[in-house]
């Protein structure tokens, strides 16, 4: 008996002496692998918090690491909360993952939909830290009562209303023969890199006292004029009859992109009495594209307000353009205009750019630009405009390179002032088709006097 107690503790001090200590890896380039990589809330919330989401946090190297932290980067302010494998907390330090092992995030929202000052979109991240890098998982929630619209296809005649607001990812779509009616008021919000695009036909009805928003979903203050949120609204070729009345479109990638002339005797789209601002590349983008514009304020877009390509035909009366750009230099002109594509004569169009009564300037010395390189037709017209331009050859009726004489271009205020020289230069447009139901009044429904002040704003 003693001898076999002698020898089972030689085997144990044996086996103690061959094991070996567990291995911990300092390696810089190690990374954790997740199960997701990213969070998202898509439920209605209430004070007593979601359901859970699930975050698995993988090791898949041999050994034994330690994450310096893991830890929710709102804290304990944020409207999440996180447990670490059964820990709650905003953060949590020397976390052990055994190689070929992993560890469980759990993660809760705590938002209050009825809240209107809360932002649509939520948003926090969970880091962890592991041999000086840090790994990132993001964590969204929608923060208001909304309708939210996900790769939607609208494929019945459609209306939207004010009563609630709406929020795009990714793509909505309007198919073929379709319309999408937007009531005054309504407000299509959205998610970054999502787009509204038109297949059928959108009217978008507002009014001067419920007019019609369609920007990012981001509403901080800091994203007020922060442009290229999402990547706009696109007409495809098969589309017609659009119209957008007391619109306010900001903050995308190009405001608006119009493909192809119009399949009727209307033009492929109707602006009106709307405000396109702060788009990063465009305002507005046509390709062979038929577009009438009236009463509108276009202003400080990262390009071109408006720009023409590969032919079309433009109409536009009583518009303002200001490009000022305080916040990013510009080197294109405001307006340019082309009837081909990337200087290929082969791709050459026939254009036709009609003007009358607005107002085109900005920062840069030349604010209006034309390439022509084709043998089409080839028909511009300008008439009684406010131009900033190298070239005055665009008729004796059109003021060229005098300051309107806004009020405060820094604040976003384009009415000009008592002495402008833009106060009663206007052509007289009463014989127009649209002088009755948009050229009668001004952008604020003012009564217009003749003459004409040029631009959006009746003096």
């Amino acid at each position: 008996m003693k001898n076999l107690v002698i020898r089972i503790s030689v085997l144990l001090f044996i086996f103690s002496a061959c094991r070996k200590e567990e291995l911990i890896d300092y390696n810089a380039d190690l990374r954790l692998q997740f199960s997701t990589d990213s969070i998202l809330f898509d439920t209605v919330f209430t004070n007593k918090g979601t359901t859970s989401r699930v975050l698995k946090v993988f090791n898949y190297n041999k050994n034994t690491v330690v994450l310096t932290n893991i830890r929710l980067v709102g804290g304990d302010a944020s409207a999440f909360k996180i447990n670490i494998n059964g820990i709650s907390a905003s953060s949590l330090n020397e976390v052990k993952i055994k190689g070929n092992d992993s560890v469980y995030v759990f993660i809760k929202a705590f938002i209050d939909p009825s809240n209107v000052n809360s932002p649509f979109v939520v948003e926090d991240e969970i880091q962890f830290s592991l041999n000086g890098n840090i790994q990132k998982i993001p964590i969204n929630a929608y923060g208001r009562n909304a309708i939210y619209l996900n790769n939607q296809t609208i494929n019945n005649n459609t209306t939207y209303t004010k009563d609630i607001p709406y929020v795009v990812y990714n793509n909505l779509l309007i198919n073929k023969q379709k319309t999408l009616t937007l009531n005054a008021g309504t407000k299509l919000y959205f998610h970054k890199d999502a787009q509204l695009i038109i297949s059928g036909s959108l009217q978008a009805n507002g009014t001067l006292a419920d007019s019609i928003t369609l920007a990012s979903d981001r509403l901080e203050r800091i994203y007020a004029d922060e442009p290229g949120q999402w990547k706009g609204i696109h007409f495809l070729s098969s589309s017609i009859n659009n119209q957008l009345n007391y619109v306010t479109l900001k903050n995308a990638l190009i405001g608006i992109r119009v493909d192809s002339l119009s399949n009727n005797t209307n033009p492929k789209l109707l602006i009106a009495n709307s405000i396109v601002k702060n788009h990063e590349v465009a305002g507005l983008l046509g390709y062979t594209a038929t577009i009438t514009g009236i009463n509108n304020l276009f202003y400080n877009c990262g390009q071109y307000l408006l720009i023409g390509l590969y032919g079309g035909n433009y109409s536009f009366f009583q518009n303002t353009f200001a490009n000022y750009n305080y916040s990013f230099p510009r080197k294109t002109p405001s307006l340019f205009f082309s009837d081909n594509l990337n200087d290929n004569s082969a791709t050459s169009k026939n254009l036709s750019v009609v003007f009358a009564n607005n107002i085109i300037y900005g920062s840069l010395s030349n604010e209006l630009d034309f390439n022509k390189i084709g043998a089409g037709t080839y028909t511009i017209d300008f008439q009684n405009n406010l131009i900033r331009t190298t070239n005055q050859t665009f008729g004796a009726s059109n003021i060229y390179n005098q300051d309107p004489l806004f009020i405060n271009p820094r604040q976003d205020i384009y009415i000009p002032v008592s002495n402008s020289p833009v106060i009663k230069k206007g052509k007289d447009l009463s014989s127009s088709s649209y002088f009755a139901g948009f050229l009668s009044k001004d952008i604020l429904q003012k009564t217009r006097s003749f003459p004409l002040t040029l631009g959006c704003y009746e003096n």
